[in-house]
C-alpha cells in the first residue's frame, strides 16, 4: 500500500518541505535516466525472484500456502481471455457454477488486468500469465513507488529506491503473494495518492481532477478494497494537512473541491454502470454471512515479528499469530528504527508528522473487536468492537488490512529519512579561517561527525531492512488434468447450452484441480459449483455455491473415505441435481480419492466407461 505525502502548499517540483532550503538545480537529464532505469532493473530481479519457485514448473505449480486462490486467479486470467475472444460480458460469467453464473464484479477479478492482457493468456497460457504477472505487479508498485517519491518528495534517488523497494516489497505485501495478486496490484496507489495532494494546484484543477477520475476509474476494476483503503488515508493525510496549515488549506479549499468534483464525475460516468451491476446485477449479494471479516484483527506482537517470507522469518511463529494474515511484520529492527526516525524528523518536516498520524491512526484502526496479543485474544475491546457489522462498505472489510496504510506510511518514513541523511551529507561545511590564529581543526572536526552519524544512520535503515528481504515464495506440485480434458475429448459429449460435472465439484474446500479443468481449457465448457462469493437464500454474501444433496454426500464421502449406504433417494437426488446442473457427463479424473469416488459415483448413476484416462457417465438421456 503505498502513501507518498508531500506537502501541498508546494510546488509539484519542489522536493524540500518546511526547511527554508531552495530547490536544488536541476541535474542532468542522463543521470537520473541511469539511476531510474537502474532502480526498475533491480525492483523487475526481485519480482523475478519473489517468483521463482514457480518458474522451476510453472504449469504444475501453485502457491502451497494459498493454492485455491492461486487456482482462482488463473481461472480469472482465463476469464479475460474468454470474454475478449467471445466478446462476452465480462462483468459475468456463466462458466462456473452452472446454471446460475457469477458476478464478476461482486467478486475479486481483476478485470483491469485480464481484459487487457487477455492476448497474452491466450498466446501463453493461465499459468504462465499468472507467474508474469505476480512478479510484474510486485515490480510496477515499488516503480511507480520510487517514480512518485523522486519526483514530489525526496530529492536523493537512494532514498526513492529505499522507500519504492519497500512499498513494492514489504513483508506484507509479498505475504498477499501467495495466492492473491489483486493485493499486490498497487502500483495505481501512489499516482492516485499524488494527483490527490496536487488537487490545489492553482491553474491544473480540471486537469488533475480528470487524471485522478481515470486512475480511481481503473483502479475499481482491480482492487476497490485497496482503493477504499488509500481513500480512507488520503482522508486523514488531507485533514492533518489541514490542521497543521490551515492558511494555505484555505487558499486551496476552492480549487481542491473543485478538482475532486472533476474527478468523481469522471470516476462515475465511467463506472456508473459497473458498480450498478456489482450490488443490483445477477448473483448480487449484500453483506457476508455474519460479517465473518470483522473478527480478523491484526494482533500486536505482529508488527514486530518478522514475516514467512523473509530470510528472518520463522514458519513456527505464524502459526501463533498469524491466524489471519501477515500485513505488517515489521520485525522488531524496523519498528525501533522507525520510531527514532519519526521523533528526529516530526519537529522539522509537515509529511513527518502526518506520517505519524497515518501510523497511529491505522495501527489503532487495525487491531479488530477484541485486542489480540502473542496469540492471545485479550478482553480488551478494539475499536471494531464498536462498528456495526452490516455498515454498509465497511460491512466486507477486514480490520487487519488497515494496517497495510501503515506498510505505505513506513515506506514513505523509510525515504524521508534516507533523504534527510542524503541532504545532510551535501550540507555546506564552513571555509576554515586563515592566519595564524585559525582553528583549522574544527570544521574537518564537525565534518567527520556528520559523517560518522550519517553512515551510522544508512547503516542502521540497512540492518533494519535486510531481515526483510523476500524468500521465493513457496510452491506446491499439482497434478496436470486428464488429457480427456485438454485434449478435447470431451467435446463429443459436452453440447451446448449443458455442462460437463466433474468429481469433486469445485468448491472453496474441495475440488481445486477440477476449477483448474475449467481454467486450463480456456473455459469451454461450464461447471457447477466453484470458487467465488455469491448469494444465499437471504441475499447475504456466501462462499461458493449452495451444496445440494449430492455435492454434500461427494464431500463427505472424501472426507470418511469410505462410501455411505447408498438409497433410492440419493439415487433419486442425483438425477434431480445433474438435472439441475444441466449436466450432460460426469467426470472423475486421478485423484487421491479416485477409488472411493468412483465406487461413489456408480452406486448413484451405473457403472462408468473408461474413456482415455478418466471414469465417464454419461447422463444425457437421463437429464
Amino acid at each position: 500500500m503505498a502513501v507518498p505525502v508531500v506537502d501541498p502548499s508546494l510546488n509539484s517540483s519542489s522536493v524540500e518541505v518546511d526547511t527554508g532550503v531552495s530547490d536544488p538545480p536541476r541535474r542532468p537529464r542522463r543521470r537520473p535516466a541511469r539511476a531510474d532505469v537502474l532502480a526498475i532493473g533491480a525492483y523487475a530481479l526481485l519480482g523475478v525472484l519473489v517468483c521463482l519457485n514457480y518458474w522451476g514448473d510453472v504449469q504444475h505449480r501453485v502457491s502451497s500456502h494459498l493454492p485455491t486462490d492461486h487456482s482462482w486467479f488463473e481461472w480469472l486470467f482465463a476469464h479475460g481471455a474468454y470474454s475478449v475472444r467471445h466478446l462476452e460480458n465480462p462483468l459475468f460469467t456463466a462458466r462456473q457454477n452452472a446454471p446460475d453464473g457469477v458476478n464478476m464484479m461482486a467478486n475479486t477479478s481483476l478485470l483491469g488486468v485480464t481484459l487487457p492482457l487477455a492476448p497474452l493468456t491466450m498466446l501463453l497460457g493461465p499459468q504462465v500469465m499468472y507467474a508474469l504477472y505476480l512478479g510484474a505487479a510486485l515490480s510496477a508498485t515499488a516503480a511507480t513507488s520510487y517514480w512518485t517519491l523522486s519526483r514530489h518528495l525526496v530529492r536523493s534517488r537512494g532514498a526513492a529506491f529505499v522507500g519504492g523497494a519497500f512499498l513494492g516489497f514489504a513483508p506484507g505485501i509479498v505475504h498477499h503473494a501467495n495466492g492473491q495478486p489483486n493485493f499486490v496490484s498497487n502500483f495505481l496507489l501512489p499516482l492516485i495518492v499524488s494527483r490527490v495532494l496536487r488537487l490545489g494546484e492553482p491553474g491544473r484543477w480540471r486537469r488533475n481532477g480528470l487524471a485522478l477520475g481515470l486512475l480511481v476509474a481503473y483502479q475499481i476494476f482491480i482492487n476497490e478494497e485497496m482503493l477504499l483503503l488509500t481513500a480512507l488515508a488520503c482522508l486523514v493525510v488531507v485533514v492533518a494537512y489541514a490542521v497543521q496549515r490551515p492558511r494555505a488549506t484555505r487558499e486551496r479549499a476552492g480549487r481542491f473541491l473543485a478538482a475532486i468534483g472533476v474527478g468523481g464525475g469522471v470516476a462515475l460516468l465511467l463506472t456508473a454502470y459497473p458498480i450498478w451491476f456489482q450490488f443490483n446485477g445477477p448473483q448480487s449479494y449484500r453483506g457476508l454471512q455474519g460479517g465473518v471479516f470483522h473478527n480478523w484483527g491484526e494482533d500486536l506482537m505482529a508488527f514486530v515479528t518478522f514475516a514467512r517470507d523473509t530470510v528472518a522469518g520463522d514458519e513456527a511463529v505464524e502459526k501463533t499469530i498469524g491466524l489471519t494474515e501477515q500485513n505488517t511484520w515489521f520485525g522488531w529492527p524496523l519498528v525501533l528504527v522507525g520510531l527514532v526516525a519519526l521523533a528526529l524528523l516530526v519537529r522539522r518536516s509537515v509529511p513527518a508528522r502526518i506520517l505519524a498520524v497515518l501510523v497511529v491512526v491505522f495501527t489503532v484502526a487495525s487491531i479488530g473487536p477484541k485486542v489480540r496479543f502473542d496469540g492471545v485474544e485479550t478482553d480488551v475491546d478494539g475499536p471494531w468492537a464498536y462498528v456495526p457489522d452490516d455498515l454498509p462498505l465497511v460491512e466486507m472489510m477486514m480490520p487487519t488490512r488497515l494496517s497495510l496504510v501503515v506498510v505505505g506510511a513506513v515506506g514513505v518514513l523509510l525515504a524521508l529519512a534516507w533523504d534527510a541523511l542524503a541532504r545532510d551529507g551535501r550540507s555546506p561545511v564552513p571555509a576554515p579561517r586563515t592566519g595564524d590564529d585559525a582553528d583549522t581543526s574544527a570544521p574537518d572536526a564537525g565534518s567527520r561527525r556528520r559523517r560518522v552519524l550519517r553512515l551510522a544512520g544508512y547503516a542502521a535503515i540497512a540492518a533494519a531492512l535486510l531481515p526483510l528481504f523476500p524468500r521465493p515464495l513457496p510452491a506446491q506440485q499439482i497434478d496436470p488434468p486428464p488429457h480427456f480434458v485438454t485434449s478435447g475429448g470431451w467435446r463429443p459429449y459436452v453440447p451446448d447450452g449443458r455442462t460437463l460435472v466433474p468429481v469433486p465439484i469445485p468448491s472453496n474446500v474441495h475440488g481445486l484441480p477440477t476449477l483448474r479443468w475449467s481454467a486450463l481449457t480456456g473455459q469451454e465448457f461450464p461447471i457447477p459449483g466453484g470458487y467465488f462469493i455469491g448469494p444465499n437464500e437471504r441475499g447475504e454474501g456466501v462462499f461458493g455455491a449452495p451444496n445440494r444433496p449430492t455435492s454434500t454426500l461427494i464431500y463427505s464421502t472424501m472426507d470418511a473415505d469410505r462410501v455411505p449406504e447408498i438409497t433410492e433417494e440419493n439415487r433419486r437426488q442425483a438425477v434431480e441435481d445433474l438435472r439441475f446442473w444441466r449436466a450432460s457427463v460426469v467426470v472423475l479424473g486421478a485423484n487421491p480419492r479416485e477409488a472411493v469416488l468412483r465406487d461413489l459415483m456408480t452406486a448413484l448413476l451405473g457403472p462408468a466407461q473408461r474413456v482415455d484416462d478418466v471414469w465417464l457417465w454419461d447422463v444425457r438421456d437421463r437429464v
